[in-house]
């Protein structure tokens, strides 16, 4: 069993071994270059480390293309140096999630190559093969606009395989015994060296049925059970992040009724809706995707995130509310992505305006569930549009003003500088933002803090109060009889709202500000009259009247 569900109440951190910090010069970030940066981690809050694939890879998809699933890209180091990095994360109370890319290999993989060189081996079955290009190979492409089939012809095989990604990806015959098998076995592995679980990429391909007469896939839902069960008799704490764009109506259906499959999944429906928010000024829409993602199992966990390494999906939105985010963050054809979404980072969507900012990730902190923030993030980092599809948002960390942004000492980085314009790494980097003390970094620190001093927002239930705006989100959380209150002025004009708080033991409570001194009373008629800044957020802790007395004399 898992017995403290630390994913309840975490701060994670996404990262790229190759594009974080280098310690040997060549160019390429590595483990022992993370490994000088863990105590940043540490300060800045962080309780677990996602890491993007570091696997050997011929990296035509930034890694995603895995050629074996049981060693170390030796760019990036050796398995010594991981072994050396999770020992240093546990040091420090951090955990280690590692992506599970296990829906495809590279088409470079040994499996691959043999299944193609010899149809009666047993790597033939693990993958999907069709004698004739299916009617349907047109369809279902996963990147529109540059992905043109999910069927591609292999002439050793004399066959064509079946890809749902880029044909250099083929994708894995899931329903195989022996390739489920083998994929335990890669978890066993990686867990046995010391990490904490597993961002399993494309889930719900994953687990859906897979071959030239399937027309409607149907989705494998004991797989998921069978993964969990694994995961828990190897190592009781380890979980699985799922990457799972799916519709509010299956969320039970991979969380399980009663959390026997997945323990955690982003919210994409939420996080679309927020974005519709931030740039609308609108919070009914986020309000119903919050409640329409409300049911999950007690030990079931959201993935609450802004951004990520792929394009900001915007599939779940209506044509008329995805036009009016494209119209406020990225307007130009050149900013999106696959005819779904925008491929640039957080700070020039927002257009570098900390308020927006603040405003943004405050109100991803405080949704329910655990925050996941992207490196980079942290400091406001800006992309560079000239790199082709998502690579414009997967550019090096910005450590200092030193050459190549003090990434590395080598003159051809990994990925390009961001070395002009506002974004530039003279201008956007720690070192300036740890000297600051009115940073984003920080301020993204405090608020890091704040967040796991609240487990309520983890932990408990919500509920949303009426402000009498649509432009201002009140949302209580209560947990073991304590209850907060995180309130979000989405509008660019000043507000002033009247809230009543909902619990009748609550009615002439003060509302202790948890940011600042600006703590507030009750009026005469019980309501709480609280003036908003353009994109002013709050948090309170909801308390009686004598708790400004006992903390004063305390």
């Amino acid at each position: 069993m898992i017995n403290d569900l630390w994913y309840k109440n975490a701060a994670i951190y996404c990262l790229s071994v190759a594009t974080y910090m280098d310690a040997n010069g060549d160019g390429v970030g590595d483990f022992q270059g993370l490994m000088r940066r863990l105590d940043y981690l540490q300060g800045l809050g962080i309780t677990a480390l996602w890491l993007m694939p570091f696997q050997p890879s011929p990296c035509k998809d930034d890694g995603y293309d895995v050629a074996d699933y049981y060693g170390v890209d030796p760019r990036y180091g050796t398995l010594g140096d991981f072994v050396e990095f999770t020992r240093g994360c546990e040091q420090r109370g951090m955990r280690v999630l590692i992506d599970l890319v296990v829906n495809h290999t590279s088409n470079e993989h040994p499996w691959f190559k043999e299944a193609c060189r010899d149809p009666k081996s047993k790597y033939r079955d693990w993958y999907v093969w069709s004698a004739k290009k299916p009617k349907n190979a047109d369809s279902g492409v996963v990147f529109p606009g540059v992905q043109k089939s999910t069927w591609s012809y292999d002439k050793t095989a004399k066959a064509y395989y079946f890809h749902r990604f880029y044909d250099f990806q083929p994708d894995l015959n899931t329903a195989n015994p022996d390739v489920q098998a083998e994929i335990l076995k890669i978890m066993g592995f990686w867990l046995q060296l010391g990490v904490s679980g597993f961002r399993m990429d494309a889930v719900p391909f994953v687990i859906s049925n897979k071959g030239a007469e399937v027309t409607k896939p149907a989705e494998q839902y004991d797989m998921l059970r069978a993964f969990s069960e694994f995961l828990t008799w190897r190592k009781g704490e380890a979980i699985i992040l799922a990457e799972a764009n799916v519709l509010p109506d299956k969320d039970l259906k991979y969380f399980g009724d009663s959390g026997e499959r997945l323990q955690m999944m982003f919210n994409f429906e939420v996080n679309q809706h927020l974005f519709f928010a931030v740039a609308s000024g609108d919070s009914r829409p986020l309000v119903k995707a919050i409640n329409d993602t409300k049911p999950r199992p007690a030990t079931a966990q959201w993935g609450q995130f802004l951004r990520n390494h792929d394009e900001l999906d915007l599939g779940r939105l209506s044509k008329k509310q995805r036009e009016t985010v494209f119209a406020a963050f990225g307007p130009d054809p050149d900013m999106q992505l696959y005819q779904r979404g925008i491929r640039r980072r957080l700070a020039p969507m927002l257009k570098g305006d900390r308020r927006r900012l603040e405003l943004a990730y405050s109100l991803m902190i405080t949704l329910p569930g655990t925050p996941v923030i992207r490196y980079g993030d942290e400091i406001a980092m800006g992309d560079d549009l000239r790199l082709p599809e998502r690579n414009c948002a997967r550019t090096v960390m910005q450590w200092s003003a030193e050459p190549n942004a003090g990434f590395t000492k080598s003159d051809k980085p990994v990925m390009p500088v961001i070395s002009d314009g506002p974004y530039g790494f003279q201008h956007v980097n720690v070192a300036a933002q740890r000297r600051d003390p009115n940073s984003l970094l920080n301020w993204m620190e405090r608020i890091i803090r704040m967040r796991k001093e609240v487990p309520e927002i983890g932990w408990g239930d919500f509920s949303f109060l009426p402000s009498g705006t649509p432009q201002v989100l009140a949302m209580r959380y209560a947990w073991r009889n304590n209850s907060v209150l995180c309130v979000h002025n989405l509008s660019s004009e000043p507000q002033e709202i009247y809230l009543s708080m909902a619990d009748e033991d609550e009615a002439n409570c003060t509302l202790v500000n948890l940011l600042s001194e600006d703590h507030t009373h009750p009026e005469k008629n019980g309501k709480h009259r609280i003036l908003f800044e353009p994109y002013g957020y709050r948090w309170f802790r909801i308390c009686g009247l004598d708790y400004l007395l006992k903390r004063s004399a305390s």
